[in-house]
């Protein structure tokens, strides 16, 4: 695998439409004006993250979206239309928040590295779904919130991402107190990598997936997989985790054909085994 084919597939219809080329499977959330995540939108999300996972076409996924806001979160139509049925919405209600944890898990679990590429407003959910990606990137343009307070409703769900990238007192203020944070802000506070200018979005995006592209795509899946297992062990089990995780990584023949490489100053050919 030293060469990415440039195959090129695009579904440019539905909620989100996809595109794959030169291993890279670009994800649009295309239900504007809000993007919201509806069952329907999650469901197409999910359907295309778990048709990537054994694609080796597919090295890294971009998460991206048309219009002005990024995702808006949960459809508040939808959900209160089922107000009105038997249970007062129940039903619907642990439905859409059971899609939307395992859309966020999986994301997380995702065995390619998952990029967020963010120009406009998320919020509730859709940040969650920011929060989520294993990078983050925004325009200066893009702006970040947790308004649920602000409506009667925490955002308990979305809060379990936000807190697991930046620290509690900064967690605790979005949540509080509902209020908006520019893309600096959100820099500032870890939720995003970076902040460029709305101009030059896709092409940094498209510069930090060439670098990712180019690694071993058996070390990433093996990296991401270790990273957020050991992120959620005390300090003497993720050492004894990611130790045995070395050995193994240290087995395959990538990273014999990539130390080889480095010694022997030549490209390496990276087979993914």
């Amino acid at each position: 695998m030293a060469e990415i084919v440039a195959i090129k597939r695009s579904t440019p219809e539905g909620p989100v439409w996809s595109s794959l080329e030169n291993g890279v499977l670009r994800l649009v959330l295309a239900n504007p004006p809000a993007n919201a995540l509806s069952i329907d939108t999650m469901a197409a999300l999910q359907a295309q993250l778990d048709g990537a996972r054994e694609d080796s076409d597919v090295r890294v996924i971009v998460l991206a979206a048309s219009g002005s806001v990024f995702c808006a979160g949960h459809d508040l139509k939808e959900v209160t239309a089922h107000r009105s049925d038997a249970d007062r919405g129940r039903a619907f209600f642990e439905l859409t928040m059971s899609r939307c944890s395992a859309l966020m898990q999986s994301i997380v679990r995702h065995p390619k590295p998952v990029i967020a590429e963010v120009d406009g407003l998320a919020t509730a959910a859709g940040l969650q779904l920011v929060a989520s990606c294993d990078l983050a990137i925004a325009s200066d343009q893009s702006t970040f919130c947790t308004p649920g307070v602000n409506i009667g409703l925490f955002c308990s769900t979305p809060m379990v991402a936000l807190s697991r990238n930046v620290s509690r007192k900064q967690a605790m203020e979005m949540l509080l107190t509902g209020e908006t944070i520019d893309a600096t802000t959100a820099r500032d506070f870890g939720l995003i990598n970076r902040v460029v200018p709305r101009e030059y979005l896709t092409h940094i995006v498209a510069k930090y997936v060439q670098t990712i592209v180019s690694k071993s795509p058996l070390t990433l899946k093996i990296g991401k997989e270790a990273f957020y297992a050991q992120a959620e062990m005390g300090l003497a089990e993720a050492y004894d985790h990611a130790s045995r995780v070395m050995v193994e990584n240290m087995l395959a023949r990538d990273a014999e054909e990539g130390i080889g490489a480095f010694i022997d100053k030549r490209k390496a050919e990276w087979k993914g085994k």
